[in-house]
């Protein structure tokens, strides 16, 4: 059997969920392999979507065109917005999400895709003519023509599940893995790595004494992630903090032994960001508890997914563990945690376009990359999958840069720094978070998704008047004056003033923009995201202009193309250190070449003097 595709989605989990809807979208044909039809957009680990640096990856997606956001709203039971007593740059939404409802409108939004086919099958091999993909092989025996492939395998290449002394092979549980996929790609000349992730158990909520935990409630009203969910969401259901102990400390410390982590069985490198339990009470050891969070798997289950415990250690010591824990005493599993160690390829073997450098038209996207969670994954396969449609179109390659997007830091760090274990997003990583904030990432990135085709032409137009309406807002402020004689006594320093704007006033920490129709009884304050999103433009007005400042003096480094092909073998005086690692990561600009890691600002300096003297600086537009 013989068919023809312009695109192939291998693997349907975040990544491959994204990058399907948006080649779809885009037009393309599109064949989405995966080995399970009923586990797409499965939920591996934690039921929720979203979380600190996670919640701004979410409104992006969202601002581009993409699904992830639209599914979170969808399946909500909780939502909360993370760091809220923080500033702006560093508000994070999150949303609990029940497990079940958000697979089914998954598989909903996928299966209503034109020009795309579903086949459950297996890739095991991948056929290049001249450098280029031309198809792909499945386990069954099937070959598939095609223009590109997105290969989005998650933690399935290779993969062994590891609990205690048994390890079983598998991507999750219940679940085969892809084998021999990775030895092919090694073949082809690819470097394969080996990274290890884990999941907590999951338990029985009807066995927990939650009168000894701290209740977590949603926020009121609730924020959703996506622009089209016109606010139609809801909290229905309450998290559950309790906290480890140093009975629970000393039951994993003495059954350390027993530990895959510890023994030796698992050589991949797991999270240093989300460790497990055992690495937790062994390397944090001064630390008498640690915080463990009981999430809902959904609204039609009793089944709760234990937040911080994540463990490879056998099922009976990690039931005694948590039974010492307070209002788990009596505490019954549904599944014990478990560890996955798994195949992943350096992304430093990629273009910042996700398409592999050694293979045109193979792009790799998600957990393949090295990196960690459901967001991470759906910015890369949206990311992936809009290159790979412009390519075929001869259209502009789509990279965004470290000061528009998170994604743009994302896939910045991965192309040009690697990694050395499990990535995952951070709003420390972003040097201009102040500018990249969730409440303007569609002010960032709608204009881009517009012209991707991925932003229909009337939501594109609701997108210019609310930034329509945000402008007047802030015009009507700083126009709007009050006499100082009515300003509360609390500001009497102002009162030594005739008349203030309210923009003024805005600027003061403690009044807010809901509080100026106290001071000004004419001024009637706009309710929802346009009353915030003034409020903070303007009280942040100071700070975002040294910011963008910043972003002018950033992007002036990013306009000096190095052009495609350029041999670092002809520089004079170049460290071999550096000749070396230009050479394997092929920066495209000067800004990128001084983020390698070994780098120093001696051989930037070089590699600008040397491309200004031969005249050989590309051009200055987006590739």
């Amino acid at each position: 059997m013989s068919e023809v595709f312009d695109i192939a989605v291998i693997g349907g989990g975040h990544a491959g969920v994204e990058a399907v809807i948006a080649a779809s979208r885009m037009g393309a044909s599109v064949a989405l392999v995966t080995t399970d039809v009923t586990a797409i957009g499965r939920m591996s680990c934690n039921p929720a979507i979203g979380g600190l640096a996670k919640g701004h990856l979410v409104k992006e997606i969202d601002a581009l065109g993409g699904e992830m956001g639209v599914l979170a709203d969808r399946a909500g039971i909780q939502f909360k917005v993370l760091n809220k007593r923080k500033g702006p740059a560093v508000w994070s939404s999150r949303a609990q999400t029940d497990r079940k409802l958000y697979e089914a409108y998954v598989r909903e939004a996928v299966e209503l895709l034109p020009n795309t086919r579903i086949i459950e099958d297996s890739v095991v091999d991948i056929k290049v003519e001249h450098g280029r993909l031309t198809r792909i092989i499945t386990k069954s025996g099937s070959v598939i023509k095609v223009q590109s492939a997105i290969l989005a395998g998650g933690t399935f290449l290779n993969a062994i599940i590891h609990t205690g002394s048994v390890s079983t092979p598998a991507g999750r549980v219940g679940e085969q893995p892809v084998i021999g996929l990775s030895d092919k790609l090694a073949a082809l000349g690819f470097t394969v790595g080996r990274l290890k992730t884990g999941t907590p158990p999951r338990v029985d909520g009807k066995t927990i004494d939650f009168s000894l935990m701290t209740v977590q409630p949603g926020d009121n009203p609730p924020r959703p992630f996506s622009t089209r969910s016109n606010g139609n969401i809801r909290n229905q259901a309450e998290c559950w903090l309790t906290n480890t102990n140093e009975a629970c400390h000393q039951i994993i410390k003495q059954n350390i032994d027993r530990s895959p982590l510890f023994n030796g069985q698992i050589k991949g490198v797991g999270p240093r960001y989300c460790p497990s339990i055992e690495d937790k009470v062994v390397k944090f050891a001064e630390k008498p508890s640690h915080q463990l969070f009981l999430e809902p798997e959904g609204l039609d289950t009793d089944q709760l997914y234990v937040n911080g415990f994540s463990s490879s250690l056998p099922e009976d010591v990690q039931l005694a563990a948590l039974r010492a824990v307070p209002g788990m005493g009596d505490v019954a599993f549904v599944r014990p945690g478990y560890a996955v160690e798994y195949d992943y390829f350096p992304p430093t073997q990629l273009k910042p376009t996700l398409e592999t450098k050694l293979i045109e038209n193979l792009y790799f996207a998600g957990q393949i990359n090295g990196t960690s969670g459901y967001e991470e994954a759906a910015a890369q396969g949206l990311m992936a999958a809009i290159n790979a449609v412009n390519k075929l179109r001869d259209k502009p390659a789509f990279i965004l840069d470290r000061s528009e997007a998170y994604i743009g830091v994302m896939i910045d760090d991965l192309v040009t720094r690697g990694v050395d274990e499990p990535y995952r997003m951070f709003t420390s990583r972003a040097e201009h978070r102040l500018h990249l904030r969730e409440d303007n990432a569609d002010q960032r990135l709608t204009e881009y998704g517009y012209r991707c085709g991925l932003v229909p032409e009337e939501r594109y137009l609701a997108f210019g008047e609310k930034y329509r309406r945000v402008t007047d807002e802030k015009n009507r402020l700083g126009e709007q004056r009050v006499p100082t004689i009515s300003i509360p006594l609390k500001y009497k320093s102002l009162r030594k003033r005739g008349a203030v704007s309210l923009s003024h006033l805005l600027r003061i920490p403690e009044i807010h923009y809901q509080d100026l129709g106290e001071i000004d009884h004419t001024f009637t304050p706009i309710e929802g995201v346009i009353g915030e999103s003034v409020e903070i433009q303007i009280k942040y007005e100071g700070y975002i202009e040294r910011q963008l400042a910043e972003i002018e003096r950033f992007k002036r480094n990013e306009s000096i193309r190095i052009p495609a092909g350029f041999i670092y073998g002809e520089m004079p005086g170049l460290r071999t250190e550096a000749r070396e690692k230009f050479s394997r990561i092929r920066p495209l600009n000067l800004g990128q070449a001084a983020r390698i890691p070994g780098i120093t600002g001696a051989d930037v300096s070089l590699l600008m003097v040397y491309l200004r003297a031969s005249g050989r600086i590309g051009p200055k537009s987006r590739i």
